[in-house]
């Protein structure tokens, strides 16, 4: 294999002083595009000037206009990964769960503010109690433990039926792609 750059300066030596360098001429790299006669370097040219051969540059013309395309792309949806589908429902609906419990416990709070439970509590111990006992107790009922707790309870099993119907959903979508070929989409490229 032969060096094509041409003659190296001298590199350092292991003393730190530098070879005294010989009277040669820097090294110019290769051209990828080389300049064509009476050009510039690089092979461009200003427009409108001639070369030595007397022909024109090219110019672009003028009444091209560059407006932006759109691409748009036809997918298929042909399959869902059952297993992707259960983890995203499952966190979805443990977030909705979790909505669910702080929505019960400010919407408690907001009515027991209000007087809501003291006003129908003490209606519906008047109409239910006689001399012998006072009646039902609304408000003892409708505590606040209470009303979480049961809303706990309806939350964790949304979460259960919400991932399992998800996953079923996936499996059924698949059966029914591979019969159809599946949901399409057009896709659009933001301008």
């Amino acid at each position: 294999m032969t060096d094509t750059r041409g003659p190296q300066p001298p590199h350092e030596t292991y003393g730190g002083e530098q070879a005294v360098q010989q009277g040669t001429q820097p090294y110019h790299p290769p051209q990828a595009y080389p300049s064509p006669p009476g050009g510039t370097q690089g092979g461009q040219q200003r427009s409108g000037q001639q070369t030595a051969a007397g022909a024109t540059v090219r110019r672009p013309r003028t009444g091209a206009t560059t407006q932006p395309r759109t691409r748009k792309a036809r997918l298929r949806v042909a399959k869902a990964d059952p297993w992707s589908v259960m983890k995203v429902s499952f966190l979805l609906s443990i977030a909705l769960g979790i909505c669910t419990i702080v929505a019960a416990a400010v919407l408690w709070m907001v009515m027991d503010a209000m007087g809501v439970f003291s006003t129908v509590g003490g209606t519906i111990s008047e109409a239910t109690g006689s001399n012998e006992s006072n009646g039902f107790d609304l408000q003892s009922f409708l505590s606040l433990p209470r009303v979480l707790l049961f809303t706990s309870v309806i939350a964790v099993i949304d979460v259960v039926l919400a991932t399992a119907l998800a996953t079923l959903g996936a499996f059924i979508y698949n059966l029914s792609a591979g019969f159809v070929g599946g949901v399409e989409l057009t896709l659009a490229e933001d301008e």
